[in-house]
């Protein structure tokens, strides 16, 4: 072959290699085989941290409920990323730290929020481009800012 040749195969190469996608993987979803030493009724915030570590978030209210928030993204290029997979655990304690109820979600319990596209008006002065270009001409006293 000739050299031209090697250098168009090894830009394709390279081209290909570039469009490859990237999967990203984010958060804290413990093994499925720890999950199932978690026993309602029998266990408490402790033993689960110490089992399958600190959760992700604690609910903000009050800190009987913890989250392990997990997700798998794929992103092509320049693309936005798409959501592969996302896992929820929830776990709830009772007054006493004993865990009550575990539960998982998935990417299928997740629901659309609808956006709100409004801005919220701040008080105080528009300026245009040329304000804001010529707006300090004639602030400044030469005499007085003048080192020599």
């Amino acid at each position: 072959m000739k050299l031209r040749n090697y250098i168009v195969l090894g830009a394709l190469i390279v081209m290909l290699a570039a469009c490859t996608p990237r999967v990203d993987v984010r958060g804290n979803l413990p093994d499925s085989d720890l999950l199932a030493d978690i026993e309602v009724g029998h266990i408490n915030k402790r033993q689960v941290a110490d089992l399958i570590g600190s959760p992700s978030s604690i609910s903000p209210f009050s800190s009987d409920t913890w989250y392990y928030v997990s997700e798998r993204t794929e992103t092509v290029a320049f693309f936005e990323p798409e959501v592969l997979e996302r896992k929820v655990l929830i776990i709830r304690f009772d007054k006493q730290g004993v865990a009550r109820e575990v539960k998982t979600l998935g990417l299928e319990d997740a629901r659309k929020i609808a956006l709100v596209e409004r801005t919220t008006p701040t008080a105080g002065t528009e300026l245009t481009v040329l304000k804001q270009l010529f707006g300090n001409l004639g602030r400044f006293n030469s005499e007085e800012g003048a080192t020599q």
